[in-house]
């Protein structure tokens, strides 16, 4: 049966492009191996990919690789200074990227689409999709080449064992009856795995997704993302408004953690967060929002650029710059994300 709460989802929640395209409907069956489409159709090939909307990026070992609208999946050898674009075997909003090495990636997004590179992302093959689901996968983890997660929309979340050959729908692990949409999955330093979504729902799990635990989170309102510090059983969940909550047990006892920024409370909703190497943490949001923690998420310098962008994901560029995506596409920044040049 269909329903009519309106999503509200990690990186998709916070652009009103992304949210134009989503159409979701309740969950289907259980879940096994994809079939393959009788005609593939590519991402358009766009001189202006890069400037397009991107919604996340992540490493494979020093290359840079970012996702987003139309099925656009974008690299970079040189630091994010130039991007290519790569034969993506889709069209849909791709929302998260997630790669285990500098070889084995993965990319989730709409129609439940997942899909896998084993060259660092220069090409892509579709590993599955569900039509019938009419509702996105929103992020995506792997423990290693073999072992990993996707969690979605309504409560989906997707398991694989050997590499993405073949998913297995495992929501019913959560105990989610009112299918939250889940909006993040996130690995926590000497702990397991967390879970963070819609009206504040919260779970974790101490065997790496084996069984889960719902928590009583700190905030009823939607969270878009979670991350692990550098800090043992150490994360921090953040959503609406500048809602970012920090727990140094695993999620047992949360913290309010207060930002401020030049006008007063930063009431901007963050939505995309990375631990750099030295184990500062950086979380971009709406208004153009960039906020940065040298003390495991404990206290946060905020930063609003002045175009005041949508900002969906951020990483290091790998020069001790940063690499922010959202609106207008990808952006090369200095380290407390003032654009490059500005």
């Amino acid at each position: 049966m269909s329903r009519c709460r309106p999503p509200a989802l990690r990186k998709t929640a916070l652009l009103a492009t992304a949210l134009s395209l989503l159409g979701v409907a309740s969950l289907a069956a259980p879940v096994l191996a994809a079939e393959a489409p009788a005609d593939v159709v590519y991402a358009t090939e766009s001189a202006k990919a890069a400037k397009s909307l991107i919604l996340d990026v992540a490493h494979a070992g020093a290359r840079l690789v970012a996702v987003g609208d139309r099925g656009h999946i974008l690299y970079s050898d040189d630091q994010g200074k130039t991007w290519t674009q790569a034969k993506v075997p889709t069209r849909q909003l791709l929302t998260a990227v997630y790669f285990v090495d500098d070889k084995h990636g993965w990319a989730v997004g709409h129609d439940a689409q997942i899909l896998a590179s084993a060259d660092g992302g220069l090409t892509w093959s579709k590993q599955f999709e569900d039509l019938k689901r009419e509702a996105p996968l929103l992020d995506v983890w792997f423990k290693d080449v073999n072992s990993g997660l996707a969690v979605g929309a309504y409560g989906a979340l997707l398991e694989t064992t050997d590499g993405g050959k073949n998913w297995q729908d495992v929501s019913d692990r959560l105990d989610n009856q009112d299918q939250f949409h889940l909006n993040a999955i996130a690995a926590v330093k000497d702990s397991g795995l967390f879970i963070v979504g819609e009206q504040g729902s919260m779970f974790r799990s101490a065997d790496w997704g084996q069984t889960w635990e719902k928590l009583e989170g700190p905030y009823q309102g939607s969270l878009f993302g979670v991350i692990g510090t550098a800090q043992p059983q150490t994360l921090l969940a953040y959503g609406l408004r500048g809602n970012l909550y920090r727990s140094t047990d695993f999620g047992s006892t949360w913290q309010q953690v207060e930002l401020k920024a030049a006008r007063g409370a930063l009431e901007f909703g963050l939505s995309g967060a990375t631990l750099l190497d030295d184990g500062s943490i950086v979380i971009v949001g709406n208004g153009g929002s960039v906020i940065s923690s040298s003390d495991n998420g404990a206290t946060f310098s905020v930063f609003n650029r002045p175009d005041r962008i949508s900002l969906s994901s951020v990483t290091a560029a790998g020069n001790g710059n940063l690499i922010l995506t959202g609106q207008g596409g990808v952006h090369t920044t200095t380290p407390n994300g003032a654009e490059i040049g500005k």
